[in-house]
């Protein structure tokens, strides 16, 4: 099986960053940036994850917004929103526009390995 490869996108560069090593660590190819403008670069500059870990609460666009532009840009690259700050709200509308998952923060990181896997394998 080829390893994944995973786009962080949290305005928490320290912990995007700590997790795209973790990640890495494991064999996955990872990147972490701090917002929906930096992962739409990363985007065109073709470098195409399979997952997106993706934060909900962002300051300028958040991540129910940048999950939309991340679907207009390749409908394939699977979603799971990984945030602290969730509602039942905004898990049913990411569900609704195509995330593949909505996990709550602190994840154990086998749990979200397996997700990522579950993902990744759509």
């Amino acid at each position: 099986m080829t390893a994944h490869r995973i786009l962080i996108v949290d305005d928490e560069l320290d912990f995007g960053t700590t997790l795209a090593e973790r990640l890495e660590l494991r064999g996955y190819a990872a990147k972490a940036v701090s917002g929906a403008q930096e992962a739409m670069g990363v985007l065109a500059d073709n470098w195409r994850p399979d997952v997106v870990l993706l934060d909900l609460m962002m300051p300028g666009v958040d991540g129910l917004a940048t999950l939309d532009l991340i679907k207009q840009h390749d409908p394939k690259i699977q979603v799971i929103i990984l945030t602290g700050h969730g509602s039942t709200e905004s898990g049913i509308l990411g569900m609704q526009r195509g995330l593949f998952d909505y996990i709550m923060k602190p994840v154990d990181i086998g749990e979200l390995i397996t997700r990522i896997n579950e993902a990744g394998a759509q």
